[in-house]
């Protein structure tokens, strides 16, 4: 009965925040030594997510028990801890908490006084002046993917357009592939990892350099579908990676160099004011 109580305070509850009543007065639910468990500290969730009645009384007590095991855990551990072991913990809460109370004051700043707009001039000049560190550690290609059904008509049309390079050719390879194609992609024209090409085809190798050197169009096939591949530019691991490709890393790196400056300017300007203002003394 207690729980089924407990149940339909918090159903009260739930109901009166919607209403924006506030109670004046904390029911109590659990006590483990001087610990003591309040109605308004049970996630409301537990009885207001579609369970039956059954179910949200097993919840509430699951989550009453867990909640006494820990505390009486904690509560024995203080016990028994030693002074120096208590001192240690004092020690970690205190820089935890200056350190969450920095954390968000600096996030604070930032949403507030940072410039976070990055001019494309910017961000070219940066790529440019530190074209060394741009290097790809993967083959990375602008390519154009065609699936086919192995049963699709006009296979060797096919053939034939996706190698040409007449706008013509495109416009009818378009138009054959939004009837029969199960995929036709260009990626959005943008650049990606050769090995993310690799695995929507039937194709493995080894030897990616090699084989993108070798071939500016690949046909595969395996046991229902035939795959048509066209490799417009590709770029090999370990050369300079193209701005394109790189643009969107460049901007987090301004940006976070950015903030980095940001972020010192604003410790050394607290540290410079309690100085002038007397407010830090080293003894």
């Amino acid at each position: 009965m207690r729980i089924r109580t407990i149940i339909l305070s918090l159903l009260i509850l739930v109901s009166a925040c919607k209403n924006e009543v506030s109670d004046t007065e904390r029911t109590p639910v659990a006590r483990a030594g001087d610990r003591v468990l309040y109605l308004d500290q049970i996630p409301t969730g537990m009885v207001t997510s579609g369970l039956n009645e059954t179910d949200s009384i097993s919840s509430v007590q699951n989550y009453i028990r867990r909640w006494a095991r820990k505390e009486l855990l904690a509560l024995r551990a203080e016990q028994n801890l030693t002074a120096e072991y208590k001192m240690e913990v004092n020690r970690q809460l205190d820089e935890m908490r200056n350190n969450l109370l920095i954390y968000q004051y600096q996030q604070q700043m930032i949403i507030q006084k940072m410039d976070t707009v990055v001019a494309e001039s910017e961000i070219q000049d940066y790529y440019v002046g530190n074209l060394n560190t741009f290097t790809l550690t993967s083959n990375i290609v602008k390519a154009l993917l065609i699936k086919l059904p192995a049963e699709a008509p006009d296979i060797d049309e096919v053939r034939r357009l996706y190698r040409s390079s007449r706008a013509e050719d495109m416009r009818m390879l378009e138009d054959y592939c939004l009837q029969f194609a199960l995929r036709f992609d260009d990626f959005n024209d943008e650049w990606i990892t050769f090995t993310q090409l690799l695995m929507e085809v039937p194709l493995e190798s080894d030897r990616q350099e090699e084989w993108l050197t070798r071939n500016s169009f690949a046909e595969m096939k395996d046991d229902h579908y035939v795959y048509f591949i066209v490799v417009r530019e590709y770029r090999l691991r370990n050369s300079t990676a193209p701005y394109e490709y790189i643009r969107g890393q460049v901007k987090t790196i301004i940006l976070n160099n950015r903030r980095n400056d940001f972020l010192q300017k604003l410790e050394d300007g607290i540290y410079n004011e309690a100085v002038r203002n007397s407010t830090l003394e080293v003894f």
